[in-house]
Parts: structure tokens; sequence; C-alpha cells
């Protein structure tokens, strides 16, 4: 699971904080940071790609949702046995009866 986080929760938070960062144009002195350097690489991938550079965020984050589908699927199919039983476990605690009081203790004043 580690290496999951290494490998693709880091680039992944590295990415949006950047978009979100330099979106807003919260640069704290940092020219990375600044809404002209987030509007030059997006006008680059625009040139580069021949679409309209307003487009291209929706466009990752639909990317992202699809690899972080796939990667979580193999995750699953990887720990399916730790994960069905895990579910197992959960779903016999939720069938069983609720805690008759114990005899003779008075239930609690309301």
């Amino acid at each position: 699971m580690r290496y999951i986080i290494l490998f693709w929760g880091l680039p992944m938070g590295m990415l949006w904080g950047w978009f979100g960062l330099s979106h807003y144009d919260m640069h704290f002195g940092l020219p990375f940071l600044s809404r002209a350097a987030h509007d030059f690489v997006f006008d680059t991938y625009g040139a580069i790609l021949g679409i309209d550079p307003a487009i291209i965020p929706p466009l990752v984050a639909k990317a992202c949702v699809v690899d972080s589908a796939i990667i979580f699927g193999l995750f699953g199919l990887k720990r399916h046995k730790q994960i069905w039983a895990w579910w197992n476990q959960r779903r016999s605690l939720s069938a069983l009866p609720p805690a008759l009081p114990q005899a003779g203790r008075a239930p609690p004043a309301e």
C-alpha cells in the first residue's frame, strides 16, 4: 500500500496541489505557482495538442479518475481474499440481533 501512495498519491497530490495554487494565484513568491506560469503551461499544452487550453483541466481530471480506478481495481484484485473476508465479517456483525438488557439491571432514567 505504501508503494501505491508513493507512486500514485504523491504525484497526484503534487499535480492537483500545483493546479489549485496556481489557478488561484497563491504563489507565495514562487514563480512556478503564479497564474502566469499556469496560463503558460496550459497555453503550451493547448498549442501542442491543438485544442483550447480551457478544456485541458477537465480532461486531466477524467484521466486521473480512470487511472485511479485502474490502480485501485488492480489493488482490489490482488487483495480480494482479504477484502472479501473483511466484508463477510462486517455483514455478519450487522446481522446479529440487538443486545438484550441484562437481567437485574434497571434501564437508565430518561
